[in-house]
């Protein structure tokens, strides 16, 4: 997936893995589609930037899953998840992201 962000591969796979797993109603389904996303960027980010920041990135992306489902309960399910893949996206761009896009 070179030239793809980490960011976007993560944001992507909190979209994707919620969208699979709703409209499929098939959790393992959203289950795969996340983790394999997951795995992705943090490779990138630890072929980027090294291993405490891919784990760092990697701890924020299983904490935005896990936080998006108490914040459904706010925000409704579809802007939870949104947010929370911003979230990630955003810290990823700052972290990891924004030096490898200067670099190019």
């Amino acid at each position: 997936m070179a030239g793809i962000p980490a960011g976007v591969v993560a944001a992507g796979g909190l979209i994707g893995g919620y969208g699979a797993a709703r409209w499929t109603k098939k959790r393992p389904l959203g289950a795969v589609a996340l983790g394999a996303a997951g795995v992705v960027a943090a490779r990138a980010w630890n072929r980027q930037a090294g291993a405490g920041t891919a784990a760092a990135l990697t701890g924020l992306y299983v904490a935005g899953f896990a936080g998006s489902h108490p914040l459904a309960k706010r925000l409704g399910a579809w802007p939870a998840v949104f947010a929370v893949a911003g979230g990630v996206a955003l810290v990823s761009w700052v972290a990891v992201d924004r030096r490898e896009s200067a670099a190019v």
